[in-house]
């Protein structure tokens, strides 16, 4: 299989806090990979850094065989990839257009609409919502316009950074199920960072956990759900 996303020896620091100690992790195309780990273990970092902000101090990041570790975030969402932001980040004063416009700036302009068509064939809800402010969305409609978003520049990874968070389980179900669509019918490559665990493992084809920003474990999602160490650490009493 070949790596789309290929990181290795990865330190990034937030001022002299070392937030990621050597992270090696692949993403193959057409897979759907998850990072989990608890709170602060440097998951949200891991991705923020892949996408260039923050920068790795060490180490490097390639996509398609191409360095980015250094690249502007801008050029790196050229190379279509899209990040979906932990905490959404949509533009509240926007409405559910703009907002899917603005995704739609690092590609060309004549698939707009097909585009448009295809993420309401993902999120109806949105088309409904079309002309509405982006902040006076609800949770879930406001993780699925930044996911829309995403989708309008078109992109070969998809960066997911927390996509249930703070959202109902029915939603997040919802969320789940789209973005395992999207990867079987599209063959989109997904990277996905989750605090829900055992939704994240059950749609992933190959999982890593993160602790304390080193990686300690990896294997397919279904080998990951057994092991009992995961289960103890981010299973038990944890399920949604």
């Amino acid at each position: 299989m070949t790596a789309l996303l290929s990181i290795r020896g990865v330190k990034t620091f937030y001022g002299n806090i070392q937030a990621l100690k050597g992270i090696d992790i692949d993403v193959n195309e057409g897979e759907i990979v998850t990072l989990i780990g608890a709170n602060g273990a440097g998951k949200s970092t891991l991705m923020m850094t892949t996408f260039g902000n923050p920068r790795a101090r060490e180490g490097s990041i390639l996509f398609e065989g191409r360095d980015i570790t250094n690249m502007p975030t801008h050029e790196i969402a050229r190379l279509r990839i899209a990040q979906s932001p932990e905490g959404r980040r949509i533009f509240p004063r926007m409405s559910v257009l703009e907002n899917l416009q603005m995704g739609a700036t690092v590609v060309d302009a004549a698939h707009f609409d097909e585009d448009l068509e295809r993420v309401f064939t993902f999120f109806p809800i949105l088309e409904k919502r079309i002309s509405q402010r982006g902040g006076t969305l609800s949770g879930g409609e406001q993780q699925m316009l930044a996911i829309g978003r995403a989708l309008m520049s078109r992109p070969r990874l998809l960066l997911l950074d927390e996509p249930s968070l703070g959202l109902a389980p029915l939603i997040a179900k919802h969320i789940f199920k789209t973005i395992r669509e999207l990867n079987r019918r599209e063959k989109l490559t997904v990277f996905l960072v989750e605090q829900n665990a055992f939704h994240a493992l059950k749609l992933a084809h190959r999982g890593y956990v993160i602790v304390n920003g080193e990686i300690t474990m990896s294997g397919s999602g279904q080998e990951l759900l057994t092991r009992p160490e995961v289960r103890a650490a981010y299973l038990d009493g944890g399920r949604h």
